[in-house]
């Protein structure tokens, strides 16, 4: 499973931050873009992000298939249900806000250190589509990291007879390392929030309002930095721009 989708992105990350990291330019002035042009034809730009979107998500819906046929016919093992929807909501909605402030600072640190990237969040084209898009990304980023980094992992790991916080940080870990491609302090950062979210998963059971702070904070930064670029540019405006 982490090999058709997260592990190969923690694979991939490695190599391009040995490969950042070794080259002349210091990396606090090279450029990592999440969301970024895919075509320059606005309509095939739209299909090609949406299609990025979609298969993203199929290996989700995998992890979703197998714990529904290994376990009780729902997802409840993950605390994935409308259950309590006001309550996840409100919790999901609170970890984003304590995750989200102290992650801005983590980012303009490790810029500040030399050890991490100028991140560009949103690269897209003022397009009708693109703020839509930019929340089905984040929405992907919410569902891929937190079902298969928490609930699915936690599951398979448990099955096998791991310890909570050996897989907490197994976990974490993974986190950190498919965020590396946008330098050091993106690893620590994210190797934090893993942490974090693996306690509150082992000690509360439920994922859901994992899937909502991700999504929160995501939406966020996605929607929210050509705005910042133009209002703080001198913590967030690209490089030589």
């Amino acid at each position: 499973m982490l090999g058709l989708s997260l592990g190969a992105s923690a694979v991939y990350s490695i190599v391009s931050i040995l490969d950042r990291a070794t080259r002349s330019q210091p990396l606090s002035r090279q450029i990592a873009t999440i969301n970024g042009s895919l075509n320059p034809r606005p309509l095939f730009d739209l299909i090609y992000q949406f299609l990025g979107i979609f298969f993203d998500l199929v290996p989700v819906a995998l992890v979703a298939f197998l714990l529904w046929q290994a376990a009780r016919p729902h997802l409840s093992r993950l605390g994935i249900d409308l259950g309590r929807p006001g309550r996840d909501a409100l919790s999901g909605l609170g970890l984003a806000l304590a995750i989200g402030i102290p992650g801005i600072g983590v980012y303009l640190g490790s810029k500040a250190l030399g050890i991490g990237l100028t991140v560009v969040p949103n690269a897209l084209d003022d397009y009708w589509w693109t703020i839509p898009i930019l929340v089905l990304s984040a929405l992907r980023s919410g569902l891929q990291e937190e079902v298969i980094v928490i609930g699915y992992l936690f599951a398979r790991l448990r099955d096998l007879g791991w310890r909570t916080w050996p897989i907490i940080l197994l976990a974490a870990a993974l986190r950190g390392t498919y965020h590396l491609y946008q330098g050091f302090g993106a690893f620590v950062g994210n190797f934090a929030m893993g942490v974090l979210f693996g306690w509150l998963y082992a000690r509360f059971g439920r994922v859901l309002p994992l899937v909502i702070a991700h999504f929160v904070i995501d939406t966020a930064i996605f929607v929210g930095y050509p705005w910042a670029a133009s209002v703080f540019p001198g913590l967030f405006a690209v490089p030589g721009k």
